[in-house]
């Protein structure tokens, strides 16, 4: 009986093992010109690592987070911006081989991929078993399933040249109907990828906003939530403000479900840069939300010319000064440009919160 019992076993898994020899049989590529060069299933996509020439990498990483408004990381470390993530992956997606590359132009055409190409590799989640469709999937695991080499445009702009580890030749490949190039959608620098959030908190997830201004204490201030709804002060002496505008504070609360800043200062000389930090702050914000979370982001005047503090001596005056954008560090550690028109709500002084039937005296007496 033991015996019949282990033949039946023996022969279910024979059988399971032809079925998923030709499943995979059916599933394995060819180099031939027809075959399909995209990724067809996008959202299967787990990682994406792109290096050039210049020693720059990165790693794009999908994670579950919650937190914030990306499910990637980049290289394990910081949120990515998913619109970039996006526009990678719907061109892993959506790219398509236009021609073979000319039998003649092929050396030439390697030699340049060579000296010149960005290495993309892309990793999918994959299954040991996948059976009738997707329909029946056992053992999931992660896969190495192409590996691009994106090298130079073609003449007409209109595409660029590809080589697919696996393949004969490269290819010319293009989006059918897009109007450009695809080399620059590969970027191996990692602050290119990085997001550009600040915080991305409703009103619901704040419980609180402070503004100190150091060369005017008296107009810095916080609003803080009480229950359900929030309450005003000055933080010089903590005294309640009873006659606040309502509206501006709600439409300054509501600036921080979705605040983000404009570029990174990674490419501004330290010149540039070091003229305005070494001033004090124009301002120091501090956002907290109910989970107990702060990000801190400090903002210093920009200058047009940093030269001209040096040639004028009257460095206040207006002319000098970028009127559309500011210095910020955030959280102490990233240098950052932000725009006044994003930040134009949110960075004005206790007294634009304050109903104007409150006369200037009357603050004054609160700060005493």
């Amino acid at each position: 009986m033991n015996k019949k019992k282990n033949l039946i076993i023996l022969a279910a898994v024979a059988v399971i093992g032809i079925v998923a020899l030709i499943i995979a049989k059916q599933g394995s590529r060819t180099a031939t010109f027809e075959q399909d060069f995209h990724i067809e299933d996008i959202d299967a996509v787990t990682k994406v690592f792109i290096a050039d020439k210049q020693n720059n990498h990165v790693l794009l990483e999908r994670v579950a987070d919650t937190t914030s408004d990306t499910a990637w990381l980049v290289d394990g470390l910081y949120p990515a911006s998913q619109p970039m993530v996006d526009l990678l992956l719907e061109t892993l997606h959506e790219m398509r081989i236009r021609q073979q590359v000319n039998k003649n132009a092929v050396p030439q055409t390697v030699k340049l991929l060579s000296a010149r190409a960005v290495k993309v590799e892309v990793y999918q989640r994959r299954w040991f078993i996948n059976w009738f469709g997707g329909k029946f999937r056992l053992f999931p695991h992660e896969k190495l399933t192409a590996t691009y080499f994106v090298g130079h445009e073609t003449q007409d702009m209109m595409a660029c040249h590809m080589f697919r580890k696996g393949d004969k030749v490269p290819y010319i490949i293009h989006i059918p109907g897009f109007r450009g190039y695809l080399t620059p959608r590969f970027v191996a620098d990692p602050m290119s990828w990085r997001s550009h959030e600040i915080v991305h908190w409703d009103v619901r997830h704040l419980q609180s906003v402070e503004l100190e201004i150091p060369a005017s204490p008296e107009e810095s201030f916080a609003v803080r939530r009480e229950g359900d709804s929030f309450f005003m002060e000055l933080l010089q002496g903590h005294q309640r403000v009873n006659g606040f505008d309502t509206a501006r504070v709600a439409q300054m609360l509501s600036c921080f479900a979705n605040l983000n800043f404009d570029e990174f200062a990674s490419r501004v000389p330290n010149s540039y840069i070091d003229t305005s930090f070494n001033a004090a702050p124009r301002t120091i914000l501090r956002i907290t939300n109910t989970e107990g979370t702060t990000r801190e982001v400090k903002t210093y005047l920009k200058y047009n010319n940093p030269d001209d503090t040096l040639a004028m001596p009257d460095t206040s005056l207006y002319e000098m000064f970028d009127i559309n954008r500011l210095y910020a560090i955030i959280d102490n550690k990233d240098s950052v440009l932000i725009q006044y028109f994003v930040f134009d709500n949110i960075l004005q002084p206790a007294s634009f919160f304050i109903n104007q039937n409150i006369r200037k005296e009357d603050l004054g007496a609160v700060n005493r």
